[in-house]
């Protein structure tokens, strides 16, 4: 539920200290924005990169439409070393971790409206006991929706879901299966409808083998899982359609008559995805009982604190999830 009637209330992770997240906070100082902005992140090293930038930066606690001026409202975040640009330091990275736990719980608590994270490292925030798989998972995790969510790429171009994330290549066959797809097409039809005020929404889900498998020749997954998941979810009156073969489902043509795409592994669908929109694309998280939104690049260690860093989907990240709180009313 919205926390202001009048303003949307966002929060915003501000990703590895070592990538652009920071350079982004920066930049994001001078964009104007109908919501009220928080960033979740450490105080120094934000004035810090703003000074390589040659900017200067006004630090506020009021709760106001984002004025675009200088002007940052930051939920203070302590770092245990010295933020170096491009050198990733574990202990600062897990602190960022503890503020994107942070941020999630206070969603939760409907203290905030949205929540738009900036890029984390998965390498340096892996430990013995856990493996950090990505954004995605994690927050489904804390928002105890594990299983329900589904990642999603959108843009005003292209929009394309996932049946399966951050997993080899190897690994995608047994983790496709007709009970999975169906929940995801299921997903997909409801939040569509609900959070982006689709009124009736059309799905193309691709194949997994090349030619769709081409009748059993190159793999049945088509065949025994894909068109079974598909025809039944036809069949509770859910817009959807395939399986197609991906190397010609992308095309303007088809593009046009879907709303979303369904691809079964992550660069099947979002090498077309950032062919087509890189750097106006939203990561978008499905399925939890928060929303959540991010960019759809990664920490860019070689490029932080220098000119070449392309603030583009950082603002459509925000846009978007203005548009998808203002949705709920």
């Amino acid at each position: 539920m919205k926390t202001n009637d009048k303003l949307p209330n966002l929060v915003i992770t501000s990703g590895d200290p070592a990538g652009i997240g920071l350079d982004l906070c920066v930049m994001l100082a001078f964009k104007k924005f109908p919501a009220s902005i928080t960033i979740i992140g450490n105080k120094n090293a934000i004035l810090s990169r703003a000074k390589q930038h040659k900017r200067n930066l006004i630090f506020t606690e009021k709760i106001r439409s984002h004025p675009g001026n200088g002007e940052l409202k930051i939920m203070h975040l302590d770092y245990k070393n010295p933020v170096i640009c491009g050198k990733l330091d574990k202990n600062n990275s897990l602190q960022q971790l503890k503020g994107l736990k942070k941020s999630i719980a206070l969603c939760l608590a409907n203290k905030f409206d949205a929540l738009i994270t900036l890029p984390i490292h998965k390498k340096i925030l892996t430990t013995e006991k856990s493996k950090f798989t990505g954004h995605t998972e994690y927050i489904a995790n804390a928002c105890n929706a594990k299983g329900n969510e589904v990642m999603l790429l959108a843009s005003n171009q292209l929009n394309v879901a996932l049946a399966t994330t951050h997993i080899a290549l190897k690994d995608i066959p047994r983790q496709i299966t007709k009970k999975s797809l169906c929940h995801t097409i299921n997903t997909l039809h409801d939040e569509l409808k609900n959070k982006f005020n689709i009124s009736q929404p059309k799905i193309t889900v691709t194949g997994l083998n090349p030619h769709s498998g081409e009748d059993g020749e190159f793999g049945d997954e088509e065949i025994r899982i894909i068109k079974p998941a598909v025809d039944k979810m036809k069949g509770l009156g859910i817009s959807v359609n395939g399986p197609i073969s991906a190397d010609t489902a992308f095309t303007p043509k088809l593009i046009s008559k879907t709303d979303c795409f369904l691809a079964m592994y992550h660069d099947q669908g979002l090498s077309a995805f950032k062919a087509l929109t890189f750097g106006k694309g939203v990561n978008v998280t499905l399925g939890l009982p928060i929303i959540r939104t991010s960019v759809d690049h990664g920490t860019g260690l070689d490029i932080a604190g220098s000119t070449k860093i392309d603030p583009s989907s950082l603002f459509e990240s925000i846009k978007l999830a203005i548009n998808l709180v203002n949705n709920q009313h």
